[in-house]
């Protein structure tokens, strides 16, 4: 792994050098992506600046954050962090919506994802700075777990490659705080501070094994669980797949133009 954390470091530093960029910005939610991400991108020795966004975040996903955000800033003189309170923002955004909230919560949920991708830009544009994003390998390729032109609305994607597993020991080895890393993963969307697996219905570990499975391709005797589990992943892929795509676009044929 220790190699794998070069390799992303190094990637980092020539992609912000070939952009002409002072650094990177990041958004703090106190999981071991944006734990990690935030991490590797401090190792660069470029300019970082790390956001907490809290929207009526749960008091333990906040106190992870901000201490994570602490540690980092005690490790890398080249750290530094601001805290953009977006819940009143939120609550005005609410009021002005022409739909019941209660019917519709999870477009609200993704709301506050994309009001977040919007504070990160405005942040990373006034310090000269790349966007970093936070996502790993099944939740951007397998089951499309993140909200477009949200969590999705980056510039670079330093971990898309590591599966959530990799995630984690990546990060063990690269010491981010115990908090994070004894955590049970979750998106920060939420008032109730559910998890990932309470929203999707299996494990990463359950995920990347279908990921895998269906990439290669091998027959094997499926247990129960396993059948399940490939329900669960295929229904996610499917129907975030226009999330995994290139936007559409009607292309005339050669023969109109």
């Amino acid at each position: 792994m220790a190699k794998d954390s070069k390799y992303i470091i190094d990637w980092l530093l020539d992609y912000a050098f070939k952009s002409k960029v002072s650094g990177f910005v990041i958004g703090i939610s106190g999981g071991v992506d944006s734990a990690l991400t935030s991490l590797l991108c401090a190792e660069t020795g470029l300019k970082v600046v790390l956001l907490n966004m809290p929207i009526r975040q749960t008091e333990a996903e906040y106190k992870r954050a901000h201490k994570h955000i602490s540690d980092l800033k005690t490790r890398y003189s080249n750290v530094s962090s601001f805290e953009v309170n977006l819940t009143e923002l939120f609550s005005l955004f609410e009021d002005a919506m022409p739909f019941n909230l209660e019917e519709n919560q999870l477009a609200m949920a993704n709301t506050r994802s994309r009001l977040r991708m919007t504070t990160l830009y405005a942040v990373a544009q006034a310090n000269n700075c790349l966007v970093a994003g936070t996502g790993n390998k099944v939740e951007d390729f397998g089951v499309g777990f993140f909200t477009k032109y949200g969590d999705g609305g980056v510039d670079i994607s330093p971990i898309a490659d590591l599966y959530k597993t990799e995630v984690f020991q990546m990060a063990k080895e690269l010491n981010v705080i115990d908090n994070i890393l004894n955590a049970k993963p979750t998106d920060g969307l939420w008032e109730d501070g559910r998890s990932d697996e309470d929203q999707i219905g299996a494990t990463y570990p359950e995920l990347e094994w279908a990921m895998e499975y269906l990439k290669l391709g091998k027959e094997q005797v499926l247990t129960d669980r396993q059948k399940d589990v490939l329900v669960i992943y295929n229904r996610f892929h499917s129907s975030n797949k226009h999330k995994m795509e290139p936007i559409p676009v009607c292309i005339f044929p050669q023969e109109n133009r």
